[in-house]
């Protein structure tokens, strides 16, 4: 007998210990292509958005206020909330505050 029993056991715990850890690996990547991954795709195209806001689009901002942006700033934009006469009025919202950009015509059918 070259090799002793405790040797051969040893050599054969490995495998054991790797499979062991296979659930683990298997629920990251669960985790990561269920939830991470589309919080990523999700906060991306919420970037874009807001990137892209330009006076005269209607949005709805955080706390679910409708308005049409009158001026947009580098980190504000000017909401144009309700009509009072001539003129109308205005609140000062930062840009990630808006959630959804609307279609046009929006805030005349509501």
């Amino acid at each position: 007998m070259l090799i002793s029993p405790a040797y051969a056991q040893a050599a054969s715990g490995g495998e054991s210990q790797l499979l062991g850890l296979m659930p683990i690996v298997l629920m990251f990547v669960v985790l990561y292509f269920l939830m991470i991954r589309p919080q990523m795709k999700r906060a991306k195209e919420h970037k874009q958005m807001v990137e892209a806001l330009q006076k005269g689009d209607e949005v709805i901002a955080a706390g679910g206020m409708v308005g049409r942006i009158n001026k947009v700033a580098e980190t504000y934009v000017t909401l144009e909330i309700a009509r009072a006469g001539e003129e109308g009025i205005e609140v000062n919202v930062q840009r990630s505050a808006v959630q959804a950009l609307l279609p046009k015509g929006t805030i005349k059918s509501i």
